[in-house]
């Protein structure tokens, strides 16, 4: 399929899904749950649980008492959330992260934070270095499941995973549309990051948007900068559809 068609097929999607419709029980998403709360610090706990079935994930989000993030004591925290496990997260896992933003909330925004690395060179992953470092030093734990859920500053940015789970966060927090809440200002949407899942690598390839085949930063970089040339100021508009296209296994009608 030729580029021009392919842009008009995927602008097509891209508005169809732009709809409140497409955020419901019954076609589960993590920003399903974050919506309803539309703040900072619930919508990164909602993002970096966002891995597996999208069904599971909306139940166990809707079981988590959200209040807590401004909880009176850690122990406190830690109590109410005894008993509350996500396949590698244990309940102390999840606690620390509550304790964590429990603990940047009193101090400034997730925003400021994320905004005040990227502004320098306009470079998001910056920004997402800085927010893992912050999290990281306002609760010092370590654990399997907890590394896995929020992640480490990689030695190498330039051969790292793509951090799908955050690049999901900040489309959320930066892009306003239908879905996107756009609770963040001062960071450009066109310097965005595709959040790249192994499904919407899977799609990107079958489509042509993408050549590299390892799923890394690399690759999320790639698609970035094809569906710049759609859209130059607002290339991760086509994410939610790509994945949708995946989830929903309509890949043929593109081809």
């Amino acid at each position: 399929m030729n580029r021009q068609k392919l842009k008009k097929l995927l602008d097509r999607e891209a508005a169809r899904r732009n709809d409140p419709a497409e955020l419901s029980p019954e076609r589960p998403d993590p920003l399903l749950v974050a919506s309803v709360y539309r703040e900072e610090r619930i919508a990164l706990i909602c993002a970096l649980f966002g891995y597996g079935s999208a069904r599971q994930i909306v139940a166990f989000l809707k079981r988590l008492d959200f209040s807590l993030l401004d909880a009176a004591s850690q122990e406190c925290i830690v109590r109410e959330l005894r008993g509350l496990k996500y396949r590698f997260q244990t309940p102390k896992d999840t606690a620390a992260l509550f304790i964590a933003l429990h603990r940047l909330g009193r101090e400034r925004s997730l925003g400021k934070i994320v905004r005040e690395a990227y502004e320098e060179r306009r470079e998001i992953r910056d920004g997402l270095w800085a927010l893992i470092r912050a999290i990281r030093e306002a609760h010092p734990y370590e654990s399997r499941g907890y590394d896995f859920l929020v992640g480490k500053v990689p030695e190498n940015p330039e051969r790292c995973a793509p951090f799908k789970r955050y690049m999901m966060y900040f489309r959320w927090m930066v892009r306003r549309d239908a879905l996107d809440m756009g609770l963040w200002e001062g960071i450009d949407p066109a310097d965005l990051i595709v959040p790249l899942d192994t499904h919407t690598h899977a799609v990107s390839l079958r489509l042509g948007l993408l050549k590299r085949k390892s799923y890394d930063m690399k690759a999320a970089l790639e698609l970035t900068e094809t569906l710049r040339r759609f859209d130059p100021a607002d290339p991760v508009k086509y994410d939610f559809a790509l994945y949708r296209i995946g989830q929903e296994e309509i890949l043929d009608k593109f081809r």
